[in-house]
């Protein structure tokens, strides 16, 4: 399936795939596109995994096998699909005017047949704005995908797809496609450096489900037992929600614990009694109306009352309060987290140093991100820093700054290679682990004492330990100027209802007189 391009260099199969997609968009943006794509790649793979099943019971069907009974397939983990929604049906109608609605109509009887579905698949192909000739080439496209490979690796091929596309479609939306998106390979980082073999892993802010196939993944290539592992997600956007429902389903994981709600983890936790062995989240960066002031004496802030204007420390402490006894975390914050003081913020990254939580900070290379160009780190945290399968880091901190790693993969985006990725997490396990070979590396790495985070007034920037000859580099000008107008708004705030009080009771006053 691959062809050469250019240089004579094969073309992966997902980028020949991409560039005919991206050609019938026509008059479409991206965030519509994604749907209508990625939603055709979802209808392909379950009628390909029906259609395998049907083809086992129907030559079984002396045996008392029943192709068209629903209980089989259920019992199999395979989606039932109804007679005109398979795909050999839509693609024999795929140049007819009214295939939009084929589409829309299979969809609709796909979720009535399964209930894990209902409300995820899109319905958008009858739209105006969608050519029925360009749809009816993209059928024929996608039902091209599995072609050449053997049926049992069609599912394979129909996720790596997916996630290529997810990743593509996000790099085309730019700030906002990262809003259901964390680029592949700080995802991957992330999973690396936790290792989830086994036990519950948990994002409540899943997006369209990375860090969980990313986990899974993780299992499969160390030979581990994916079943090991359970997974329990939250998203807010319903749409990104069914993303990540699709993103799941095709890799044949279970989804049933991953919530929506619109009122998002902090004011309606779809999860309130889960304590997860892992979490693994990248939450949205310094966000100002989270409704913290609903919740000022809410049971998950043990380490300090998160200032209402910046939600950096709720998450935090919402992480630490879902994590088990021997739980671990591995989050993306803004870099700002690391050493900001407003609003009780440095009194909350003080606790949790002082309590043992914090493992090791990584700093990020600018650019990673897609939504925003604030610069970030990565923080690891463990409930359990004393014993277990690791060694005793309660006294310390590792601390590493990858701000020089990663290369440009255009004008406005950069990516950690696969050698990066190893470089930082072999760094972190020999620290971590009792057999490890650890050393500190000017310049990248370092193994601090708690004491000496104290002298530094509990600075978490790595830069500030590892010796770089930047000494400005705690300054950021984006981080300081949020910061400022954080402030500010709180300040407007507490001015604005003390002048409400003023004039209640000078009305009060007035009425009395």
């Amino acid at each position: 399936m691959a062809k050469k391009n250019g240089n004579g260099t094969e073309e992966p199969l997902e980028k020949q795939l991409w560039k005919t997609a991206d050609k019938l968009r026509k008059n479409i943006d991206a965030a519509e596109y994604k749907h209508i794509v990625l939603g055709l790649i979802f209808l392909k793979y379950i009628s390909d995994a029906f259609e395998e099943l049907y083809a086992k019971l129907k030559a079984d069907e002396a045996n008392g096998a029943d192709p068209e009974d629903k209980d089989e397939y259920k019992a199999e983990n395979v989606f039932f699909v109804p007679q005109d929604a398979r795909w050999n049906y839509l693609q024999s109608k795929a140049k007819q005017p009214e295939i939009g609605k084929f589409v829309d109509d299979a969809m609709d009887a796909i979720e009535k047949e399964n209930a894990s579905l209902k409300g995820v698949l899109p319905k958008v192909f009858a739209r105006q704005n969608l050519d029925p000739t360009s749809l009816g080439e993209l059928i024929d496209l996608v039902g091209n995908i599995a072609l050449g490979d053997a049926k049992a690796r069609s599912a394979d091929v129909l996720g790596h797809v997916f996630e290529y596309f997810l990743g593509e479609f996000a790099l085309a939306e730019g700030k906002k496609g990262g809003q259901f998106y964390t680029p592949r390979s700080v995802v991957e980082l992330l999973v690396e450096m936790l290792e989830p073999y086994k036990g519950r892993v948990f994002d409540p802010c899943c997006g369209s489900g990375g860090m969980f196939v990313h986990s899974e993944k993780f299992v499969t290539e160390h030979q581990g037992k994916v079943n090991d592992i359970s997974i329990y997600g939250q998203e807010s956007n319903q749409t990104t929600w069914r993303l990540a429902k699709m993103n799941l389903a095709i890799r044949g994981i279970d989804s049933s614990q991953v919530k929506w709600n619109n009122e998002g983890s902090f004011l309606n936790d779809a999860h309130k009694d889960l304590k997860a062995d892992y979490i693994i989240a990248n939450p949205p960066f310094n966000v100002s109306d989270w409704g913290g002031d609903l919740m000022r004496t809410d049971g998950r802030w043990t380490y300090g009352t998160p200032p209402t204007g910046n939600a950096n420390f709720a998450w935090m402490q919402h992480f630490i309060y879902h994590l088990a006894p021997s739980g671990q975390a591995g989050v993306v914050l803004a870099k700002g987290a690391l050493t900001s003081k407003t609003s009780g913020e440095g009194d909350i990254r003080k606790a949790l140093v002082e309590n043992g939580l914090i493992d090791c900070i990584v700093n990020l290379p600018a650019k990673l991100f897609l939504n925003t160009q604030i610069p970030a780190a990565l923080w690891f945290m463990s409930r359990n820093r004393k014993n277990g399968k690791f060694r005793d880091r309660s006294n310390e901190i590792l601390f590493i700054d990858a701000r020089n790693l990663g290369h440009l993969i255009n004008r406005r985006t950069r990516e950690l290679s696969q050698e990066d990725i190893d470089k930082i997490t072999s760094t972190y396990h020999n620290w971590r682990n009792l057999d490890g070979k650890y050393e500190d590396i000017a310049g990248f790495c370092i193994s601090a004492s708690i004491s000496k985070v104290a002298e530094l007034d509990y600075v978490l920037t790595p830069g500030r330990y590892v010796g770089l000859p930047d000494d400005d580099e705690d300054f950021d000008f984006n981080e300081r100027f949020t910061a400022l107008k954080i402030e500010l708004e709180e300040q407007l705030k507490a001015e604005a209802q003390l002048n409400e009080i003023i004039s209640t009771n000078l009305l009060k006053i007035k009425i009395n007189e």
